[in-house]
């Protein structure tokens, strides 16, 4: 049978159940269930049998990022994390550990795993995985012309500026979400 609203809300630590209704109606909008107004259990599914979800593949957790090439190399990897890619916009490619505070005021702390989009584009602004040489970093990307400037979000460091034309700066990603909770692990 079909959970109420409130074992909806119970189920996802929600206090407001307010929130849960708005679910429901999105995804009644979307033609994916049935309301039935005044009935306690009045959800119902349309058309055919609900395709189960697909099980998310673990995203790869790289601890601190190792000098040598490539940076991302499977030996690399710590961890894997069950977490849904798709949680992300856009979707996560792996995760990150973060070392060191000099993100802190953009809220990325020591420890914190960062979701990653794999991408070699950036635009200025955004927070980015950057390699340069043979050493990654995590800080916000501004670039103009052959010049880039990597900024961090603590006033205790200074920036990274790189001329192109000089040295080479690639793109790893952009972070695309900040993990801080404990979370399943792949047995």
């Amino acid at each position: 049978m079909p959970p109420t609203r409130a074992e909806l809300a119970a189920a996802l630590a929600l206090r407001n159940r307010q929130g849960i209704d708005q679910h429901l109606r999105a995804l009644e909008r979307k033609g994916r269930i049935l309301l039935e107004p005044g009935i306690a259990r009045g959800i119902r599914l349309r058309g055919p049998a609900a395709p189960r979800p697909a099980v998310p593949a673990p995203l790869p957790l790289y601890g601190r990022v190792a000098a040598g090439l490539p940076t991302l190399a499977s030996s690399n990897i710590e961890d894997e994390l069950l977490i849904d890619p798709a949680l992300f916009r856009p979707a996560a490619d792996f995760l990150l550990r973060v070392h060191g505070d000099s993100m802190r005021d953009a809220d990325i702390l020591d420890r914190d795993i960062l979701a990653v989009h794999r991408t070699a584009e950036a635009a200025n602004g955004q927070v980015v995985v950057a390699r340069i040489g043979e050493e990654a970093t995590v800080k916000v990307y501004r670039r103009r012309g052959a010049l880039v400037r990597l900024e961090p979000a603590n006033p205790a460091y200074a920036p990274l500026e790189i001329d192109l034309r000089e040295r080479a700066c690639m793109i790893e990603g952009l972070v695309v979400g900040i993990v801080r909770a404990g979370l399943p692990q792949r047995r």
